[in-house]
């Protein structure tokens, strides 16, 4: 068999994989194509807002990527969950996205609302902006094993670079909690239904993750669409300062929020910690599933997407089994991009940084990062790139990460490292569609 037949081939299987995952991993997504009603929640919960015109975007998104421990039996019952979220863009209405994709039985949502907070890290609510959410008119929805729903849209002045809490009650238990554990954001919990308290005094439970949760779009006038970055805890911001939202992706917004002369584009991080572009973990549907299954779901599903950013392919070298065949890895990462191009949408990707330091290198897995690099930086895998490895490499010793921009870990980025990727990304690079396939 040639080379050449032998990467068409891989290519084939490839496909093959994410037709299958994909008719397994589903859910029920969100029609951004439908124009939602701006629904009401009753006098006092909707106060006047201003005119419903704009686009919607995604303003926060988090991928579900496991299930909660030691939530197996109970769930969440009797408790009232409020996530606190931070949105890059705002907009003058609100729309959520809830998961249930890890649990084993129907999840019941009696109770669910929106709010900006009254400050950042609080569970308390500004005055006047607690507002009930409804499911295509009732208060309540049963969210099937396995799938997720969208709320009606609510209006609601949501300032950009905001905190916004999301509070859902759920009275029976529900099996497993379908979670984002590495949220990097102190969220809330509260005995009973307590979703509409604006107080947030009773709010006394605290967790690092996000629970059911999994998007929240806003209408707005700020924004013409949503960039997707799909990656892991380099993405998801592992590292970063706990409720300082220091990821490279929240600097990203910022920059494309402040240039007048880049794409008018919101910003949303689908990381997931220890994400690979090949493998998955166990279970059905799988525990932090591959790039190629999420795909479709976690970036193709997103609101009103216009460009993708892929992060991914360290992890397929350095978690077992690794991956030492670049040749295997780059495939996976055209695959994304072809995925990404059926829809029309240009592809940026970034280069693998480097891990000297870290407890799992090795110089066979090093010699495997600069081959990927080297595809990349050819042009054979993505649209554009951005070198996030010479950007923060140790100009001495290029296998290392530079000492200010590490965390520690010899893997993570510091707060510093993390606004240093940001900073060397071309925002021109996102504008745009998809070349022409030949």
């Amino acid at each position: 068999m040639t080379k050449r037949h032998g990467y068409a081939l891989l290519a084939a299987i490839v496909a093959v994989v994410v037709v299958i995952s994909a008719a397994i991993y589903v859910g029920v997504a969100a029609d951004d194509s439908e124009e939602k009603p701006l629904v009401g929640g009753g006098t006092p919960h909707n106060s006047a807002a201003p005119a419903s015109v704009g686009t919607w975007v995604g303003a926060w998104s988090a991928s579900p990527s496991g299930a909660e421990p030691g939530t197996e039996a109970n769930g969440m019952a009797g408790r009232s969950v409020r996530n606190v979220v931070h949105v890059g863009v705002g907009g003058s209405a609100a729309r959520i996205t809830l998961s249930n994709l890890y649990g084993q039985q129907p999840l019941s949502i009696t109770h669910a609302s929106v709010a900006v907070a009254a400050t950042a890290n609080n569970p308390a609510a500004a005055a006047g902006t607690m507002r009930r959410l409804t499911f295509r008119g009732s208060p309540s929805v049963i969210v099937p094993a396995g799938q997720q729903v969208v709320s009606d849209a609510v209006r609601l002045l949501v300032p950009h670079d905001t905190d916004v809490l999301v509070t859902t009650y759920s009275p029976t238990p529900s099996g497993p909690v379908t979670i984002h554990p590495q949220a990097r954001q102190i969220s809330y919990t509260a005995e009973g239904d307590l979703t509409e308290d604006v107080t947030g005094t009773a709010y006394t439970g605290q967790t690092p993750y996000w629970r059911y949760v999994t998007a929240l779009d806003v209408l707005s006038n700020e924004s013409d669409g949503t960039v997707v970055v799909i990656g892991d805890s380099l993405t998801d911001g592992s590292t970063s300062s706990v409720g300082q939202n220091r990821r490279w992706t929240d600097v990203l917004a910022d920059r494309l929020r402040d240039n007048s002369d880049g794409p008018r584009y919101s910003v949303v991080n689908q990381g997931i910690s220890g994400n690979r572009v090949l493998g998955s973990g166990l279970g059905r549907p799988a525990e932090n599933p591959s790039g190629l299954i999420r795909f479709n779901r976690d970036v193709l599903g997103r609101t009103n997407v216009r460009a993708v950013v892929v992060a991914l392919g360290v992890n397929d070298i350095l978690r077992t089994p690794q991956q030492t065949d670049a040749n295997k890895i780059t495939a996976g990462l055209r695959e994304l991009r072809r995925l990404a191009h059926a829809r029309g949408l240009r592809v940026v990707g970034a280069t693998l940084m480097p891990f000297q330091g870290h407890r799992g290198y090795r110089p066979h897995l090093e010699d495997t990062r600069q081959a990927v690099n080297a595809q990349i930086r050819a042009g054979k895998v993505y649209d554009a790139y951005v070198d996030f490895d010479k950007a923060l490499r140790d100009p001495y010793n290029p296998r290392r990460l530079r000492s200010d921009y590490d965390s520690g870990d010899h893997l993570h980025p510091s707060d510093k490292g993390y606004k240093r990727m940001a900073e060397v990304f071309n925002l021109n690079d996102l504008k745009g569609s998809a070349p022409a396939e030949l």
